[in-house]
């Protein structure tokens, strides 16, 4: 395997453990971990990546202290604010995936704006999960499906998945040294190759993004057939 992955997935973890390391409090690892966002979307445009989709906040999250939380959704606001004039001029495309309906009018209206802003921008999708679930993912698609009255099958749950505009990831990887996905893209991550890095999100720069992408570039992709037929050899 010679490419780079089409579509990379992250689970940022660890801003908080990087504050607590530092004596600081947990906003500001949030904080930084919105530098190493904005380097990796600038990594990803220079590398031909053509979809980038992080986990920024679960549906779990809301369970954090309530000034953790105010505080994330007012660096959300903030960021976007600050970035889009990059984002635009670099051609990003965004969107943000998950269930809206818990957020104030205020977040609502800065995701709107931000996605109606790029929507004509084709060089990297970049797709934010935020208040976002992989259970709740499958749950809304079969839901949108049984309101139609449509037949529940592996294609239409698949078409009707919030992710049905890119391809399924190809890598994803999580930081902070934890070894499990945290209910992010269940459905989508089916043959990713996983990734797994001891960097605390805040410390994962483009040095360890061509870590994960050599490691995936390692790896054969099999998809049930035998290293014979992806290797060509194989004869009827």
């Amino acid at each position: 395997m010679n490419q780079v992955p089409r579509h990379i997935a992250i689970v940022m973890d660890g801003n908080g453990r990087w504050a607590k390391k530092r004596y600081l409090p947990r906003i500001a690892g949030h904080k930084q971990g919105v530098d190493a966002l904005s380097r990796c979307v600038k990594s990803c445009l220079e590398r031909g990546i053509g979809v980038l989709t992080v986990f920024a906040f679960s549906s779990e999250n809301w369970n954090r202290p309530s000034d953790e939380v105010s505080g994330l959704m007012d660096l959300l606001v903030v960021a976007l604010t600050r970035q889009l004039p990059s984002l635009n001029a670099n051609g990003v495309q965004l969107h943000f995936i998950g269930d809206r309906q818990r957020f104030s009018d205020k977040v609502n209206s800065a995701l709107v704006q931000s996605e109606l802003s790029t929507a004509g921008n084709t060089r990297l999708i970049f797709n934010i999960c935020f208040n976002y679930g992989g259970r709740w993912d499958i749950a809304q698609a079969a839901q949108k499906l049984a309101s139609r009255g449509e037949a529940i099958t592996e294609l239409s749950l698949d078409r009707a998945m919030a992710l049905a505009h890119v391809p399924d990831p190809d890598l994803l990887i999580r930081t902070g040294g934890e070894l499990r996905l945290s209910n992010f893209l269940l459905w989508q991550a089916a043959y990713s190759e996983l990734y797994f890095s001891d960097k605390l999100w805040p410390e994962f720069d483009e040095a360890a993004l061509d870590n994960a992408i050599a490691a995936f570039r390692a790896r054969e992709r099999r998809f049930g057939q035998t290293p014979e037929q992806v290797s060509g050899l194989h004869r009827n």
